[in-house]
């Protein structure tokens, strides 16, 4: 009971680091530009299509017959798919549009003057986002980190089609709930329902109160 709920803080602590470091860096070749707006719309889709259509996505992509697959499995010796790798990429895809809307909304929310005034003194376009707006907006990207997170832990659909139910090996809580309600375990379901929902609220909790602290200039 415990180990499947170890193993969801382990992939979801990945997952919200790898989803962190791609949203920044899409933030970083997209702001200011005008096709910002239509690479957040493709990017932010997962968060409103079907698990299915996730999964098959992911399993097309990734599976042992693609391309990504097969170079992935030459040089690893393993696989995406029914892996735990596979749990953390599917963890990610899911947690990734929570984080880039919460920080691209705090990074277009600096004021531009400040960015101007960096690049004057010769920062370069990704030095001023790094030094003057990704500092003043690091409460933002906090709250998406933490949104992200609570995300990667509750994921379901996606981790089952990519990764798989094995018990120890890819089974995160979320799996177990769904056996051990198959089970008639109501115990261990009922732990782990409740566990599962400490997590979320406890990371909601933080993230208002991220947004009530008063930013220290």
């Amino acid at each position: 009971m415990f180990g499947p709920l170890a193993l969801t803080l382990q992939v979801a602590v990945l997952a919200t680091l790898l989803a962190g470091l791609g949203a920044l860096g899409v933030i970083a070749l997209t702001h200011r530009r005008k096709a910002a707006g239509f690479v957040d719309a493709v990017l932010t889709a997962p968060l409103v299509l079907p698990p299915t259509v996730l999964g098959y996505y992911l399993l097309t992509a990734l599976g042992r017959r693609s391309a990504l697959g097969e170079a992935f499995e030459a040089v690893t010796g393993s696989s995406f798919v029914f892996t735990r790798t596979g749990a953390v990429v599917a963890a990610c895809i899911t947690a990734f549009p929570l984080i880039l809307q919460s920080a691209r909304a705090a990074i277009d929310a600096v004021d531009g003057t400040l960015l101007d005034a960096a690049r004057t003194l010769g920062a370069t376009r990704i030095g001023a986002l790094r030094r003057v707006a990704l500092p003043l907006a690091s409460r933002g990207v906090a709250s998406g980190l933490l949104l992200g997170f609570a995300r990667a832990c509750g994921d379901f659909g996606v981790t089952l089609m990519l990764a798989g139910n094995i018990p120890g090996e890819t089974q995160t809580a979320s799996l177990a709930l769904y056996d051990a309600m198959l089970a008639g375990r109501d115990g261990d379901a009922r732990t782990l329902a409740v566990s599962l929902t400490g997590l979320a609220v406890t990371s909601i909790i933080l993230v208002q109160w991220l947004g009530r602290r008063p930013h220290v200039e």
